[in-house]
């Protein structure tokens, strides 16, 4: 529908502008000296306005599964945003479904709930939990680094949602697999967690 329409397009201006303005001020990647990275083997001078242009969003299909997935616009798949200190994703939770604990390294992360109901939450170095139910139009920012996830609880509902990165390639690190599925020996995992042999084993199984 045509407000919805308004609202997709509204959120993406407002997180583009609002990620370029920090990329800018705290910028995780390296300032360049030139107006833009121009690709290896290219020349300058047979760019156009395509190359800045990115159609990678233009159909994504609605996706439902036991997992929310994540649709990236980065300096891998739109060389473009390279040294500009942004970029750009889509998400969708299908009802029931949890994006894991993860942290991006790189870059802050300013998420914008376009359609459902989300909650989500994020640690702190203090281990502290800050936690929220974000509704269509609400905003919530993770700062770099820190762990943080997102759920919905909705059994009916896919939230769809879409955020910025204060980086043009800000990185993923999903604690599960990075914990388990990394080839840490089995007794590290076991002393530092407190658990039994047997935990960690189904626990690398998930």
């Amino acid at each position: 529908m045509a407000v919805n329409v308004c609202t997709m397009s509204y959120a993406v201006l407002l997180v583009i502008g609002i990620s370029l303005h920090n990329a800018r001020v705290h910028a995780a990647d390296p300032d360049i000296v030139t107006d833009f990275i121009v690709p290896a083997g290219v020349n300058a001078s047979s760019l156009d306005g395509s190359f800045f242009t990115s159609t990678v969003l233009r159909h994504v299909p609605l996706l439902n599964g036991t997992a929310a997935t994540v649709t990236p616009v980065n300096s891998k798949v739109f060389p473009a945003l390279d040294g500009l200190g942004v970029s750009f994703a889509m998400l969708q939770y299908p009802p029931q479904t949890l994006n894991a604990l993860h942290t991006h390294p790189r870059g802050s992360e300013l998420l914008y709930i376009v359609q459902g109901v989300l909650d989500v939450g994020l640690i702190d170095s203090t281990n502290k939990l800050f936690s929220q139910t974000l509704h269509e139009g609400d905003l919530f920012v993770f700062p770099k680094g820190l762990v943080h996830f997102q759920i919905n609880w909705d059994m009916h509902r896919t939230v769809k949602a879409v955020a910025g990165f204060s980086s043009s390639n800000p990185g993923l690190i999903r604690l599960p697999a990075n914990l388990f599925q990394s080839g840490i020996s089995d007794e590290v995992l076991e002393k530092s967690f407190g658990v039994s042999a047997d935990t960690v084993k189904n626990l690398k199984g998930l």
